[in-house]
């Protein structure tokens, strides 16, 4: 994610420094290339090494903010009955 996120701003300052505006003296021709993919002299650097992210990673994530949620959401609900604003009907059970 970090490899990602410094090539998109190493192709925005590229693309901002190589720009030449009409007022700009010489009216220079710009090539932009990615540094974050190739040398200086112009070899391919080899893939960067990817992290697995495996299920337990996903998991230590996705657990404490679903519970998080669940909180908030019950604590909201419970401050809406309080205060009369929502009050569930208990007489829909007449199948």
């Amino acid at each position: 994610m970090a490899s990602a996120l410094f090539g998109r701003l190493a192709r925005l300052s590229a693309l901002t420094r190589g720009r030449s505006s009409a007022l700009s003296p010489g009216g220079r021709t710009v090539t932009v290339s990615r540094s974050a993919v190739s040398t200086s002299s112009g070899g391919v650097l080899p893939k960067p090494k990817k992290t697995p992210f495996g299920l337990f990673r996903i998991a230590l994530v996705v657990v404490p903010f679903l519970y998080v949620g669940t909180q908030i959401s019950k604590n909201f609900a419970a401050l809406l009955e309080e205060h009369d604003i929502f009050v569930p009907e208990d007489d829909d059970d007449d199948d």
